[in-house]
């Protein structure tokens, strides 16, 4: 067979799940990881064989697209912030307006030769932190998550990357684990902020295959995460120093009151949709 029948196969079978257009760039993505060409290259070189072991693997991943499966799993790639991650089911998969959580910190610190320490809670994939190291690396960097099966990819994220991150293995919802970390000059997190409600408006690649534990928080309680790190920035943020969230689009008015009652200077700000996504929280100082 052929690199074009194979490539001409497996868009045939996509078309049974994806759209067109999502059914191409998946089809893309698949043949170029397992064969290594291309789509220029596939395209002048038609011809190219595809051998027994490649089509095996080929079939494999198509399978698992079938069932849902989210290409990034199959795959275990997943881009963010112009890096190739490794994921799996223990993490999310990085999304851009995560990227664009990313950006914004950046450009809040533009200080050259300062030396600042950020705490991401909750890392899942170690994307944040990765990110904020590489792009300013005289910064100390710390990221915190409860799932073991999390921080196993997130330090081989960074090892990957050669980003010097201190992961912190431990549960931030229990406060007493608080008296372990030091004092930060700014937070970063991407909290579990869908309520359970909204489970049913979701698409089934993300219910069936990312992690509930990142994804989820009961309706009654919709903004604990917040709540926690609000709570948490008080006596471990230095003053002045800076809060950056990702949020439900739905709650932003109910997350900037809540960090105003804790007597936080707060900012809201859309993604490129022109969705409320992300809040910055400002300490004000005693």
């Amino acid at each position: 067979m052929t690199i074009h029948q194979a490539y001409q196969q497996l868009l045939l079978q996509l078309y049974d799940v994806y759209d067109d257009r999502e059914a191409a760039n998946i089809a893309d993505l698949v043949m170029e990881h397992v064969t290594g060409q291309r789509r220029i290259d596939r395209i002048m070189y038609k011809d190219l064989p595809v051998n027994d072991a490649q089509q095996a693997e080929l079939n494999s991943i198509a399978e698992k697209l079938l069932e849902n499966t989210p290409i990034q799993y199959v795959l275990h790639e997943a881009w963010f912030a112009g890096m190739k991650l490794y994921v799996d089911e223990n993490v999310l998969i990085p999304r851009p307006e995560t990227e664009e959580l990313v950006d914004w910190m950046i450009a809040e610190f533009k200080i050259e030769n300062s030396k600042f320490r950020i705490v991401d809670i909750g890392t899942g994939s170690g994307c944040i932190p990765i990110a904020l190291k590489k792009r300013m690396p005289l910064h100390e960097v710390t990221a915190l998550d409860v799932s073991d099966g999390a921080l196993n990819v997130a330090k081989k994220n960074a090892a990957t990357q050669n980003a010097d991150v201190n992961f912190i293995q431990l549960n931030f919802l229990d406060e007493s684990t608080w008296n372990t970390l030091g004092k930060f000059d700014a937070i970063v997190s991407n909290p579990p902020y869908i309520k359970l409600s909204e489970a049913c408006a979701m698409n089934a690649n993300v219910l069936q295959y990312e992690p509930h534990l990142a994804l989820f928080v009961e309706d009654d309680d919709a903004l604990l995460f917040y709540r926690k790190i609000a709570a948490f920035g008080k006596n471990h943020l230095e003053a002045n120093g800076l809060i950056f969230l990702e949020i439900n689009e739905a709650l932003g008015k109910e997350v900037l009151q809540l960090f105003e009652q804790w007597g936080y200077a707060t900012a809201l700000k859309k993604d490129m949709q022109g969705k409320d996504r992300m809040v910055k929280a400002v300490k004000r100082e005693s």
